[in-house]
């Protein structure tokens, strides 16, 4: 009979029996993400802090953390949201040490993927970062000699018969535990229950035999860290109807998280329900006499979709409810994935599923997510007309991608799983991978071209381009000439950058001298987009939060106005320029003197409060300032 784990009531015991068996040097593994047993890590933390004899190396990726803040007015709004959202969410000891600079010698945290640009500015994480595709992390795992895997998991039943789920996090774990059981070597899988945590189940369920250790103590029914859903911007949202048109019906999908991922989803749920809108929106968003699409896709979801990605996002619960996620995989799942983090609404929603309609979402093995090596006929079957959307920080105009890092070396996130997807959209028939970006951004107010005419940095080769879709339109770059793919992104960059682009391609002569922008893209303005989807919001299409927020009403007005001063806050002058325009402005109405309530402004006392107060209700009522070019 299989021997039962050790079950406690706290961490501390756990950390003193994992020590008492593999001893002093520990190698522990955490999940990307969410599945993380943070009561077990912080314990060994604190236990290492304690004690220099003990050697602790931890290898994870995506360390969670709650939102902090810079300013005083950035405390204001953040605070009150954390406490809201995180009431009784137990952070990681080890982030706020490398925050803070006191992580002492024999403890280092190797991370593989980054929460995108936190980690900017902390040397000795980017220091210890590994560069790693998601599909080789257990590779690297298991040649560190991982002694240890600490992970959430959901629980049913008791004693001998009780089963526990990896639940959000099976992608990493259920590569490397017939490795580590092959080996014969010495290591411990110990388990942290969380009863918010849903009960994902098929190859992601263990039995208790399994696990050496399982805690399900005093954090056992702490909420879930949350993830809230990005607001979405009207570049966002033509991103997203773009993309939403080169889905086949009856394929394949995968996509990422943040504001993009959510405009294509609200693209597809657009099409689907109202095609004949759909389809004017994308002729609005196409400039006159221009062919509007390639791999034209506008009718409704009649066979459905199937997604394939590595992580299950808010998006596809969306699809699902609206009828597009359907189409079945040969075992029967509307959905294969390696990993989640979400909503709290994301979170109750694969709770309050029967079982038999949980069953549908499989989590699995990130190499049966991200690879074709393994099943792979059965893969190929199911994985039909596969669109893998990814997003992006850059693109270069000869077609290279740059998604996780700047050019000076320092992580903004991490590879992650772009390149697998990317290089499956090549091996599989009538597949394609699709760049999702905005074709600009603001910093410090001054506008910056997101395609590049080069860059010291490359995450996705330009052998392998594909599509690349902006606010402005769709390049198809498969298999096209260099002086073709310079053509094609120059059609889909903004006006005000399209210059220096053609000339820089000209210098390196790779378009003609004479070459000229066809006239009908040389109004590739926000205006022009902006015009573009008034007839949609009109229809109460393309909102800010077109799934609904975890914000408040108030928030929802304050984030922009926030956005608003900190764009002013980079230049004296145009700070100056707003505290004056704020003199001798009207009195609050209702709905302002709310979101000044939120941010304890409704009553100012002081001059800093005053100040505050008048340039808040400023920005406010100010439409986003246009950034310099």
């Amino acid at each position: 009979m299989a021997k039962p784990p050790e079950y406690h009531h706290k961490a501390e015991s756990v950390a003193e029996r994992i020590l008492e068996t593999i001893g002093r040097r520990i190698l522990l593994a955490l999940p990307l993400g969410l599945g993380k047993a943070n009561s077990i890590a912080n314990a060994l933390f604190d236990r290492a802090v304690a004690d220099p004899s003990i050697d602790l190396t931890i290898f994870t990726a995506l360390s969670l953390e709650k939102p902090g803040w810079s300013s005083d007015m950035e405390r204001r709004f953040a605070e009150p949201l954390v406490e809201r959202l995180f009431p009784d969410y137990q952070g990681l000891a080890y982030v706020e040490a490398l925050r803070t600079g006191t992580v002492p010698g024999n403890i280092r945290v190797n991370e593989f993927f980054f929460l995108a640009g936190r980690w900017l500015l902390v040397a000795p994480a980017q220091q210890h970062y590994v560069s790693a595709n998601y599909t080789h992390a257990a590779r690297y795992i298991l040649d560190r000699g991982i002694n240890v895997i600490a992970q959430l998991v959901a629980k049913r039943g008791e004693g001998a018969d009780a089963r526990y789920s990896l639940s959000c996090n099976p992608d990493i774990t259920l590569d490397i535990l017939p490795e580590l059981k092959a080996r014969k070597e010495p290591f411990l899988l110990v388990g942290e229950v969380s009863s918010q945590l849903p009960f994902m189940p098929g190859e992601a369920v263990l039995p208790a035999a399994d696990f050496d250790h399982v805690l399900e103590g005093e954090h056992s029914d702490g909420k879930l860290f949350v993830a809230p859903r990005s607001p979405v911007t009207d570049a966002d949202h033509a991103v997203g109807l773009h993309a939403a048109g080169l889905v086949k019906d009856g394929g394949t999908l995968q996509i990422g998280i943040g504001s993009l991922g959510d405009a294509l989803t609200a693209g597809l749920v657009l099409r689907h329900r109202e095609p004949e809108l759909f389809r004017a929106a994308i002729e609005r968003l196409t400039p006159p006499g221009v062919q509007s699409r390639i791999l034209g896709e506008t009718g409704l979801f009649a066979k459905g979709l199937y997604a394939a990605s590595e992580m299950f996002v808010d998006g596809f619960m969306d699809l699902y409810r609206e009828g597009i996620l359907k189409r079945r995989a040969s075992d029967g799942a509307v959905l294969h994935a390696g990993f989640f983090v979400g909503s709290e609404a994301f979170y109750r929603f694969l709770r309050e599923l029967p079982d038999e309609e949980r069953a549908l979402f499989r989590m699995c093995g990130i190499s049966f997510v991200n690879d074709l090596y393994g099943k792979e006929e059965r893969k190929r079957a199911d994985r039909v007309d596969a669109r893998f959307v990814n997003n992006a920080m850059m693109v270069t105009m000869l077609g290279a991608t740059v998604s996780d890092a700047l050019e000076d070396g320092r992580i903004v996130s991490g590879v992650g799983g772009q390149y697998n997807f990317v290089a499956q959209a090549f091996a599989l028939r009538d597949a394609r991978s699709i760049i999702t970006l905005n074709a600009s951004r603001s910093k410090d107010r001054r506008r910056q071209s997101r395609l590049v005419w080069s860059y010291g940095h490359t995450t996705i080769p330009r052998h392998l381009r594909d599509i690349v879709v902006t606010e402005y339109g769709v390049a198809d770059l498969r298999g096209k000439t260099d002086r073709d793919c310079v053509a094609a992104m120059l059609n889909i960059a903004d006006a005000a950058f399209q210059d220096e682009l053609l000339d820089k391609a000209k210098s390196a002569g790779k378009i003609e001298r004479d070459y000229e922008i066809p006239l009908a893209f040389r109004n590739n303005v926000p205006e022009r987009i902006a015009d573009a989807l008034k007839p949609l919001k009109a229809e109460g299409w393309c909102m800010t939060f077109p799934f609904g927020t975890e914000f408040t009403e108030e928030e929802q007005r304050l984030l922009p106005a926030l956005e608003r001063l900190k764009q002013a806050g980079a230049s004296r002058l145009s700070l100056v320029r707003m505290l004056v325009g704020s003199l001798g402005q009207a009195l609050p109405d209702a709905k302002e003197t709310a979101a000044l309530r939120r941010m304890k402004l409704a009553d100012p006392s002081g001059l800093k409060e005053h100040v505050y107060s008048r340039l808040l209700l400023r920005a406010m009522r100010q439409k986003a300032q246009p950034p310099i070019n």
